[in-house]
């Protein structure tokens, strides 16, 4: 069985035939929230909200009056969105407590929509990190760990939610966002992407994640780590869904300047049967010796497939990929410093007791209110825009940066439609290993295929290819031109529905696993063919 022939009729069909109510959907998701709650996915659930929502979807339907596919469907929101009258902490002390007044443009649009929030999902602190277990709330475990396919082939007992053990990392720092998704909790999560913050948890937790093109999607609520790369990012378990939910955040809004001021058409996916006109690009700066051979092997498979369904697949050249992940570091680090110096416990936020006076308050807040990591970024940002390190450094970082876009923009131009990369070095691996290295390290190693393309404002999406000999997902990454995202979900769609991923096996996990699945309605958002 897998992820996209388990829908014969969708959710949201069946919440329009009556065949399941809004209020019954909903309260499956709590349930199952609770059931895993080991997992740390959520650090709020907003029970109450999601069942008023739920009940205000049923009296939508029973008037014959639905809002569209999403009116009923649950979703969760990373908690670095704006949530009105609902914590929003970024798995940090110095927000814990803070409910803004009002809603991040993208969560309003999915409530517009009838979408039900069904809670606030876990991260690294402030979205720095790629294990999401950096966060003040602890780190998210990977309902993979639990998975009957990965027991097997360790030969190991089946895991229980109580046993603490050798448990796996979902990959950050939408970790999350990506196992409420994974462990069937919701249908569709938001998490953020500044680096590969979305395409990452998504390959390790066997996920369709999506960053669209930088303004396609209002930045309006997210709380910023990095103005310049920071994009809104989706996670769900096939590329429909995916398609259905940027339909509806996509689009200009007043509140958000870097947005696009064309108006945006729906992303209707029709299915792709000839690829036969594509070119596919196969970048070969992305060969790395870090690289697991496993990994390796899958992308060329992937190619592979391409050229026998008659695509063209060449290799291509994007020169400056040596430098982009030190280019990345000073930019992204630089940007952070700037956008920290806002939690000075003054407004809002946490505030320390300390006054002494002015400067011994503000030193204390900061010290009090972030982790190391995120007060190590501050140092390294605040040292890159000293006056005497800025034109050495960040100036020169932008420039690097420009030539970075003119590389994938060379290989666009040359009649290349999509770039095919791997998402992640290697599959999930145990947090007691992930450990092993600092934050920044990892980061580095981890954003290696993904932060290139926040720095050019292309559209990208990891999509699941294959189990690997351990018994868990590994992902592909799709590139596409700026603005071009129906075409790369339409390229990304097809690629899915040859791969045939297969759905993760949570029966140990959750008594009612095998009626979830085998009710066909429980699913999927969207119908996929």
């Amino acid at each position: 069985m897998t992820a996209g022939d388990i829908v014969k009729i969708t959710v949201s069909a069946g919440l329009k035939q009556g065949q399941i109510t809004p209020t019954e959907l909903c309260q499956k998701c709590l349930s199952l929230i609770k059931k895993t709650k080991f997992l740390n996915a959520y650090i709020t659930v907003t029970e109450e909200v999601a069942l008023k929502q739920a009940e205000e979807s049923e009296k939508r339907y029973s008037k014959g009056q639905s809002l569209g596919d999403l009116d009923g469907i649950p979703f969760a929101v990373k908690d670095n969105f704006s949530t009105s009258g609902i914590e929003t902490t970024c798995a940090s002390n110095m927000l814990k407590g803070y409910v803004p007044p009002y809603n991040a443009t993208v969560v309003q649009k999915l409530l517009d929509q009838g979408a039900l929030l069904m809670g606030k999902t876990n991260l690294d602190e402030f979205a720095m990190g790629s294990g999401s277990t950096d966060g003040v709330f602890g780190p998210v475990k990977n309902p993979w760990s639990y998975s009957k396919q990965y027991r097997e082939k360790r030969k190991q007992k089946p895991l229980r939610a109580n046993e603490d053990s050798d448990w796996l990392i979902t990959g950050g720092s939408s970790g999350g966002s990506a196992a409420a998704v994974s462990a069937f909790t919701c249908f569709a999560a938001l998490g953020s992407d500044t680096g590969g913050s979305t395409r990452n948890p998504a390959a390790l937790c066997g996920l369709v994640g999506l960053k669209p093109s930088y303004g396609l999607v209002s930045r309006h609520g997210l709380i910023p780590l990095v103005n310049s790369m920071d994009v809104p990012g989706i996670l769900t378990r096939c590329v429909d869904d995916a398609a259905i939910i940027l339909g509806v955040l996509a689009g200009q809004d007043p509140k958000d300047s870097t947005t696009v001021q064309d108006p945006v058409k729906p992303f209707v996916l029709p299915s792709l049967t000839d690829v036969s006109k594509l070119c596919v690009g196969i970048p070969k700066e992305y060969l790395v010796p870090e690289l697991s051979s496993e990994v390796q092997s899958l992308w060329s498979k992937a190619a592979d497939l391409f050229e026998s369904q008659g695509a063209k697949v060449i290799e291509v050249s994007l020169p400056h990929t040596s430098y982009s992940i030190v280019c990345y570091h000073v930019l992204c680090t630089s940007e952070v410093a700037s956008n920290m110096a806002r939690f000075d416990g003054l407004e809002y936020g946490h505030r320390c007791n300390n006054d002494v006076s002015l400067e011994a308050m503000y030193a204390a807040t900061r010290r009090e209110g972030f982790n190391d990591v995120v007060r190590g970024r501050i140092l390294s940002g605040n040292f890159f825009l000293l006056k005497e390190n800025y034109e050495n450094y960040f100036i020169k970082a932008q420039k690097v940066r420009r030539l970075i876009a003119n590389d994938f923009m060379d290989v666009f131009n040359s009649g290349v439609d999509v770039l095919l990369t791997p998402t992640t070095l290697r599959e999930a691996i145990p947090y007691s290993e992930f450990i092993k290295e600092d934050n920044r390290t990892r980061s580095a190693q981890d954003d290696i295929f993904t932060q290139a393309v926040n720095m050019a404002g292309l559209p990208a999406i990891s999509v699941p290819v294959a189990l690997s000999n351990q018994g868990l997902p590994v992902g592909l990454q799709f590139i596409g031109r700026a603005f071009c995202d129906q075409q790369l979900l339409i390229i990304a769609k097809w690629f899915e529905k040859q791969v045939q991923f297969p759905i993760i096996q949570l029966q140990e996990l959750i008594d009612d696993y095998s009626a979830i699945i085998e009710n066909e309605k429980f699913a999927s958002v969207s119908l996929t063919q």
